[in-house]
């Protein structure tokens, strides 16, 4: 498996429907399923971390006067 950290938004979705899939068919053993799980909360945390990241990039763009993007306001605390 690889280190969720490293996983781009779309990988890791990807990822935790595979898991929540497998979850799903109850074809896996206790110990498979608790493990299953735990890597499914972790990616869904990453995939919300990552969401919370664009959200925030996309409320800091600045507009021009015209409306057309005109550049990124610092996110506060950088």
């Amino acid at each position: 498996m690889s280190d969720i950290t490293t996983l781009s938004f779309e990988e890791a979705m990807r990822e935790l429907e595979a898991t929540v899939g497998k979850l799903e068919t109850g074809e896996a053993t206790l110990e498979e399923a608790i493990a299953l799980y735990e890597r499914g909360a972790a990616l869904r945390a990453h995939c919300e971390a990552r969401l919370r990241e664009a959200e925030e990039r996309v409320e800091k763009i600045t507009l021009a006067a015209n409306g057309q993007p005109a550049g990124l306001t610092p996110a506060e605390g950088l």
